[in-house]
């Protein structure tokens, strides 16, 4: 029996579509220790084990591990271009803000890296890197508590993983949408991901420690925004953005308006011979907040930017909220190639030729200036 050109079109297409996980399917899979990956847009999700996963993330094969935030019975579709093009202010808060970046302190950030890259890893599977959160809630903890008529908050938000993300809350006046201001505290030794050696110092100490002072910062100016302001730090960014899109998900789901999310992901290196710029990413992000971040930084930094080769699927947390239908951006610590060539090692620390602390302290003053520019 021939079918018609139309009727072989429907029926090809229908064999083309995978049919939904079910819960079953999903629980067993899982049980089993494999994880589901999304490996591009437009393409459903495969089942990986972990030592595939590690394959991939050897071959520098960016992925979203969607084993935690798949809806089972559910057609998967990846989101393309969801976040709206919003429309943001230009700077005009000079006066307090650069007051506010006159204090942020080299030697605090110092103090936060040493201790952060003292773990002997911070993999999310791992003892130490479970304890390198408690360390920061302590620590971020401590910087609130000093500050009580802000009414900041720190708590770890909860993984089926030992390792923690963590959420420090500067609540507003109002209860507008909330400006995010983020960085993965995970890190990761290819070689050996659980017990092998990887201090993070760039991949990502440096933008949790631009994170940690910000937040010191704007708390200890007195600081009271009219929309909330939260500094987050995810947990296994390294395996698949786990701990962003769980915590993305989560707001989605209980209708949590975003007003921006700028992730900061590696901020200390200038390759040796290029010029110092800051890299603003051209893919998952928000347009309208990458010309306001542009305008942050040149009003704030002594550092000019650029527009980076795209960074590609998956590559950092921002793509987890953009995915969400959230404004997201990230401003890198070069163009795209000219990164650090020694993340994911145990050679990822401070005294690589080209680690910069007067480069990383620029990210901490575009994060004051951010978070107060939208928080007032």
């Amino acid at each position: 029996m021939k079918l018609s050109s139309s009727l072989l079109g429907l029926v090809l297409a229908a064999l083309s579509v995978r049919a939904a996980i079910s819960e079953i399917e999903l629980k067993a899979n899982t049980a089993k220790g494999l994880r589901l990956i999304s490996l591009e847009d437009g393409v459903d999700p495969v089942w990986k084990t972990e030592d595939e996963k590690l394959e991939l993330m050897r071959a520098h094969r960016n992925f979203f591990d969607v084993t935690e935030v798949y809806e089972p019975n559910t057609a998967f579709a990846s989101p393309k271009s969801f976040a709206p093009l919003a429309t943001y202010p230009s700077p005009s808060h000079q006066s307090a803000v650069n007051a506010i970046i006159q204090t942020i302190s080299l030697s605090n950030m110092q103090s936060y890296l040493g201790n952060l890259t003292a773990f002997n890893n911070r993999y999310y599977k791992s003892t130490t890197g479970a304890a390198a959160t408690d360390w920061i809630v302590k620590t971020a903890g401590d910087i609130a508590a000093r500050y009580p008529a802000s009414g900041a908050t720190v708590s770890a938000f909860k993984h089926s993983w030992v390792q923690g993300s963590i959420i420090a809350r500067i609540p507003g006046t109002t209860s507008g949408p909330v400006t995010i201001i983020g960085a993965h505290m995970d890190s990761i030794n290819l070689s050996n991901p659980t017990n092998g050696r990887a201090p993070g110092a760039d991949d990502d100490g440096s933008g949790s420690v631009n994170l940690m002072e910000a937040f010191r910062a704007l708390l200890a100016s007195g600081f009271k925004p009219r929309t909330p302001v939260e500094f987050q730090w995810y947990s296994g960014e390294e395996a698949g953005l786990l701990g962003s899109q769980a915590i993305a998900k989560s707001y989605k789901a209980a209708g949590t308006q975003v007003k921006a999310m700028m992730q900061l992901d590696m901020t200390a290196y200038v390759k040796p011979g290029t010029k110092e710029v800051i890299g603003l990413m051209p893919d998952y992000i928000d347009a309208g907040l990458n010309t306001f971040l542009g305008s942050v930084i040149d009003t704030y930094s002594l550092l000019d930017w650029t527009t980076s080769p795209k960074c590609g699927y998956a590559c950092s947390d921002h793509a987890s909220w953009y995915n969400q239908g959230y404004p997201s951006c990230l401003p890198f610590e070069s163009r795209y190639g000219d990164d650090n060539p020694l993340i994911h090692s145990a050679s990822d620390t401070t005294s690589v030729n080209g680690f910069s602390w007067t480069h990383t302290l620029e990210y901490t003053k575009i994060a004051v200036a951010f978070a107060y520019e939208l928080g007032i």
